[in-house]
Formats: structure tokens, sequence, C-alpha cells
């Protein structure tokens, strides 16, 4: 288990936060002796900012790189955050390959700059695969039933839970509440998320939740030679298993079905994945629109946001969220074949 140190108080690092300069970012990461030659790239997060930094060593060894990650100010606890790092560390103890933080001294692995959270990761080479044949698909499978036992050893006290209630009806109120729903659509989007809410409820009973990844897409995943690398475990959460499947079986067609059987049985080949949960598959599509509807208008006000997604807020924007929504209740109520 990491260290566990004092909540620091968020409430005036926002604007820090979009204003976090190169100067400090490679201060942050000049430790033990290394040093930034000033060659960094910016990687792609909305979340979070991340950087890839070219570091130098102590003496005259050859510079490489690491990758310095910083948390988004009121986001997580830093509870939360710890328990982030303690499930990729039992991971890592059970030879799944995953990515732990760099040791930042005395055994801590996040860091402080003036009140922002954050830790450094070695760059791990790699590719990522769109589009993963039949092999790799199994061999996803397998791995990520490999993850959820290493989910099942421990809890995650102080992460969320992935239900109707937080998904679902938490960021319904907090849409209504602040009045983010454009008034022309507000009665609409209500009528429809409350609808698709109330009908997935019953679904969750007897549901087990426990460490997931919570995020598990095919941009999370880097392959090497020697097979694939689970990253990024920022939105790890406490939820069903199925969570972690359903985003890597693509479309409802016969291809998506042609996915879901093949991640299955490899997921099969280390223990049976609970068939119980297949109901939820659409369920957690639907929750996935709702709390990304949420997200957006929490984060519009970051600048990346703005230029990232300019459509947000306005009547096309509302017009696609509660069409796709009113899909998704139909095929709850009537799932395919």
């Amino acid at each position: 288990m990491l260290h566990r140190g004092a909540v620091t108080s968020t409430s005036s690092l926002t604007e820090f936060f979009y204003a976090l300069t190169p100067e400090r970012v490679m201060s942050a990461v000049e430790l033990d002796g290394r040093r930034c030659t000033g060659r960094f790239i910016v990687l792609n997060s909305y979340e979070n900012r991340v950087y890839q930094l070219e570091v130098r060593g102590a003496g005259d060894e050859e510079a490489g790189f690491v990758v310095g990650k910083f948390y988004r100010p009121g986001r997580w606890s830093e509870d939360a955050l710890y328990d982030e790092h303690d499930f990729v560390d039992d991971l890592e103890d059970l030879e799944i390959p995953v990515v732990s933080a760099l040791d930042l001294g005395d055994g801590e692995v996040l860091g402080d700059i003036e009140g922002i959270r954050y830790c450094v990761y070695p760059r791990v080479g790699g590719r990522a695969v769109e589009e993963p044949n039949d092999e790799q698909l199994r061999r996803l499978g397998f791995l990520i039933a490999r993850i959820h036992a290493g989910g099942r050893v421990s809890d995650a006290e102080y992460r969320m839970e992935l239900t109707p209630e937080s998904y679902g009806w938490n960021n319904l109120s907090f849409l209504l509440d602040n009045d983010l729903v454009l008034p022309s659509f507000r009665d609409a989007y209500a009528r429809t998320a409350e609808a698709v809410v109330k009908r997935i409820e019953p679904l969750w009973d007897d549901i087990p939740l426990q460490r997931i990844h919570g995020d598990c897409h095919l941009g999370n995943i880097l392959w090497m030679d020697q097979g694939p690398t689970f990253l990024d475990f920022d939105d790890m959460v406490r939820g069903p298993v199925a969570q972690d499947l359903w985003l890597l079986f693509g479309g409802r067609d016969a291809w998506g079905k042609r996915r879901q059987q093949i991640v299955l049985e490899g997921y099969d080949s280390f223990t049976p994945f609970p068939r119980s949960q297949l109901k939820l598959m659409e369920p957690l599509r639907a929750l996935r629109y709702i709390h990304f509807t949420a997200w957006l208008a929490r984060r519009h006000e970051d600048p990346a946001f703005q230029v990232a997604f300019p459509h947000y807020g306005t009547e096309m924007y509302w017009n696609r969220c509660i069409s796709d929504l009113r899909e998704q209740l139909a095929l709850i109520e009537d799932p395919p074949a």
C-alpha cells in the first residue's frame, strides 16, 4: 500500500492548472539527478495534462524519455489517486502488462507542484492497433480476465461506484440543477434520460462491483512485440466487469457480435465471464452517454475543451444527445437477438 498524506485543497488551483508552463513541468520531473534537455511534446489527454519529456541522467548516461502526468484538481481526492496506483501495482505484482509510476523518493509516487498532484512514468514504446485480429482479441480477453481477477484481490475504498445512481441520476441532476441544458431541449432531455435510468436500475440488482480499468478502449492499449500493455487507469472505478469489455466489441452488427464472441473466448480461457452481465452492455453505453454529457459541461471552461468540442451546447449537440438516448432506450427495452 502506498503512503497517503494530507489532502490538498484544490479550491484555487484550476487557473494554475490551465497555465502549466514548460518550465514548471520540466522542474517537476527533474528528480534524482535527472535533467530535462528541453525537448518535450504534449500528449493527447483531455482530463489531465500529460507530457513526454527527454531527460538526461547524472554523468554520461544517455538521454531517455519519461511521461509526466499532472492531475486535474478537484476530480479525485488524494486517497482516490492512491487507489489508482495501488491497483496498478497489484497488477504489476501479478505480472500483468501495465505501467507503474516511478518512485519520486521514499516510496512516493505522487508529487506536488504548487498544489497540483502529478506522477512520472517511464515512456513505453508501442503502437495502437485499431483493428485487432482474432488472436489479438483473444489475448485481450484473456488479459482483461486476469486484470479482473487482480481487481478482486483488494478494494478501492475511495473510488466511485459505476451505477445508475452515480453515472445516471447524479449527472442528470448536475445538468438540470445548473441549467446546463439548452432551455428548448431541457424537458425532452430530462424525460429521455430519466426513462433510461429508471429502465436500467433493476438490472444492477445483485451485480457485484469491483476494481476495474473503467475506460478499456483500444486507445488505452499499446502493442509491442511481446503483446499488449494496458495504460491509463485514471478512470478506474468499482463497477461491473462488463464495463471493460463492451468498448472493445465495436458495433452491434454481425462484425461486432463476432468480436464479442472472440473476446469472450479469450476471457473464458482464464475464468468464465459472468454471462448475466451481457445484459448490461447497452445500459452501460447509455450511462456513458449521460456521464459524457455532464463531463463536457463540467470541463467546458477549459480552453482545451472549447477547441476540441466547438459544437458543445448548440441545438445540433442537444438534438444528438436526445437521439442517442432514445436509441439506447429502444435497445434496452427490446434487446437485439
